[in-house]
């Protein structure tokens, strides 16, 4: 019968899960309500695909049974938890150690699943340990690892029942962090993380796209490959756009009210007042709900008949004030009308503010002749410098240049996409980009723009794929085809850019079957290949983070592509030897047959040469590929 699939347990409760969420949450754990929520909604994904599968699953009942006991204990969690009737002192208390409980179980239940038996696609498999490691994170801010009897006692008590647990084997959990409460694992805004200084993949961070003729996707440029995957891995801790309570120490000063976004509830660094209703809002979470579509003010519900947005600098000169005192980091990138300078002093900005924000206003301006100079002069200033980015962010003018990369005008289309390619060298300006939505626009840019503006649109790319889950968003949003067409068709700067941004975007495990689906492999080929093309490095370095899915691997062999590398190894220059080395190393793991054509083709030489001369990380290659050469001939023998 089909309700005793043991599927559809788990399905109804993560269903549940969803309608719950879709009433929205309240009280002092609402971000923890929200969080585990929309973790749990993910995993509906993964159970619709089982489910579909022919896979008998009546011997895997007890990883069902496993899940569902935490799926049904995150239900009943969420109920309590959204409870406003619970006031007192010990169910508040109790909370974290709840959310603690519910965390660690779902990981371990989707740690045990038996992945393999089904099949699952990788888009799925990523989204699942993503949710792995956001709950792994989770348990750890809620107080550490778990003994496990512990938590089986817990989730088996009633509510007025698990505090004494707590007392009782206080010394068996550690702290409680109680001072937390309600403060934890809040990925305020998940989309716009940045990848942290030094880590990995680099990309790098320090690349410079100081003015639009000099490009990021120098082959130079490009990062080595020889690096972890990136799945799950983003630090919480580095979000730009972590709240400003998080960011807090626990004895900090509560923040004023007034001094709160109404729709992000974070400390406002742009306020700014809608002029049909008279409230204040953060400009871009203001910004992105009008571009949304939405014709009310959030707060008061009100018609917007006006879309005018102004400065509240009253209110801004207000927040500078209060982080002073309280010796706050404020949140403004420039300060009482002053900017902070690279040696440590402050200068003065009041004029060029007002003249950012006069050509800003005209980006806005019914005169196409107007709105076109002003574009034209906002991509001048922002080429300049660091300090032109930030103000030209900070006067609001990255949610215009995105609504301005659907315009019919193509001088427009191209000086807007030009400048949000250079805003974008800002790290913080990453954040904004993406919370304005502006990928799908550069993507159709990418499209059917003109030339150059097809080219910075890959430029632009590849720029905001610096951050990990941006890697995600983008990869979604169909711009691998567009880059992977870009590549084929383009000049030989328009494919330098679309090489480098797809070499970011399949550091991403889920967007190497994307860019497989859209034909990447046939592509890369041809360069390696055609003695007139200039991107044969470009092509080896994609490729080299390529061989390790296996559906490339296979399209690569198939391809009959070793003969070619092989010759690669012996006359290439350094990098693209080192990238050769890397490619055929995943080719021939645990595959006799690539290996004994290795062989065949008289390989040790040039791989015994690359060990004396060649890059360091070279050199680890070619050992490894020989052991793996010698392994194989005395299994031969």
């Amino acid at each position: 019968m089909a309700g005793d699939h043991p599927i559809n347990t788990p399905l109804q409760l993560v269903d549940d899960v969803a309608q719950i969420s879709i009433d929205g949450f309240s009280g002092k754990f609402k971000k923890d309500c929200t969080d585990l929520a929309r973790r749990i909604t993910v995993l509906g994904h993964l159970l619709e695909e089982i489910k579909d599968s022919n896979v008998h699953l009546s011997c895997l009942n007890s990883c069902f049974s496993d899940l569902s006991v935490a799926l049904q204990a995150s239900k009943q969690l969420l109920l309590t938890a959204n409870d406003t009737k619970i006031h007192s002192d010990v169910a508040v208390q109790k909370m974290p150690f709840r959310f603690q409980c519910v965390t660690w179980k779902l990981e371990k239940a989707l740690g045990s699943f038996p992945y393999d038996h089904f099949d699952i696609s990788e888009e799925v498999l990523e989204q699942v340990e993503l949710v792995r490691a956001q709950l792994r994170r989770a348990t750890e801010r809620y107080g550490g690892p778990l003994n496990s009897n512990l938590l089986s006692r817990a989730l088996s008590q009633p509510l007025d029942k698990e505090i004494d647990l707590l007392h009782s084997a206080n010394s068996g959990i550690g702290t409680l962090h109680i001072e937390n409460i309600g403060n934890i694992d809040h990925e305020v805004r998940p989309k716009v993380r940045r990848v942290p200084r030094g880590s990995v993949p680099d990309g790098s961070t320090s690349t410079k796209i100081v003015q639009e003729s000099k490009r990021v996707g120098n082959s130079s440029k490009l990062p080595e490959v020889d690096v972890p995957e990136i799945s799950g891995s983003t630090r919480e801790d580095d979000s730009p756009f972590k709240s400003h309570e998080e960011r807090q120490k626990p004895n900090s000063p509560v923040i004023p009210t007034e001094f709160l976004c109404p729709i992000s509830l974070d400390l406002m660094r742009d306020p700014v007042i809608v002029a049909a209703t008279g409230q204040t809002y953060e400009r871009s979470y203001i910004q992105q709900w009008i571009d949304g579509g939405h014709t009310t003010c959030p707060k008061t519900q009100q018609q917007l008949h006006n879309l005018t947005l102004t400065p509240n600098y009253a209110l801004r000169n207000l927040i500078i004030d209060w982080c002073a005192k309280n010796n706050i980091e404020q949140p403004p990138a420039f300060a009482n009308r002053k900017i902070k300078k690279s040696d440590g002093s402050f200068r003065y900005v009041s004029r060029e503010i007002a003249a950012i924000e006069a050509i800003v206003r005209n980006l806005s301006s019914r005169s196409v002749d107007d709105c076109r100079a002003a574009v034209a002069e906002i991509r001048s200033l922002s080429r300049r410098s660091t300090e032109n980015r930030i103000l030209i962010s900070e006067a609001g003018a990255i949610p215009v240049l995105v609504k301005l990369l659907t315009s019919e005008d193509r001088q427009i289309q191209e000086n807007s996409v030009t400048a949000i390619l250079n805003l974008s060298i800002f790290d913080d300006n990453k954040g904004i980009i993406m919370l304005a939505d502006a990928i799908p626009s550069i993507v159709q840019v990418l499209r059917a723009g003109s030339t150059e503006a097809r080219e910075n649109a890959a430029a632009t790319i590849f720029s905001l794929s610096l951050g990990d889950e941006n890697k995600i968003i983008i990869g979604a949003s169909g711009a691998i085809p567009a880059l992977i067409d870009l590549l084929v068709t383009g000049n030989v700067r328009g494919k330098k850019d679309a090489a480098s941004a797809l070499f970011n975007l399949c550091m991403y495990q889920g967007n190497k079957g994307r860019a497989l689906r859209a034909g990447i492999i046939p592509a890369l080929l041809k360069m390696l290949t055609d003695s007139s093309s200039c991107m044969v490095d470009e092509a080896l370095t994609v490729l080299s983070v390529l061989a390790n899915h296996k559906e490339a691997k296979a399209a690569i062999s198939r391809g009959n592509t070793i003969p070619v590398l092989l010759d690669l190894l012996r006359t290439g220059l350094p990098r693209s030897k080192e990238n050769t080395a890397a490619i055929l190393l995943s080719l021939c793991k645990r595959d006799s047959e690539n290996l004994a054509c290795l062989c065949r083709l008289g390989a040790v030489v040039p791989l015994t040469e690359l060990i004396k001369s060649g890059t360091e990380r070279a050199k680890r290659k070619a050992t490894s590929l020989l052991e793996y050469l010698r392994k194989s001939q005395q299994h031969s023998n």
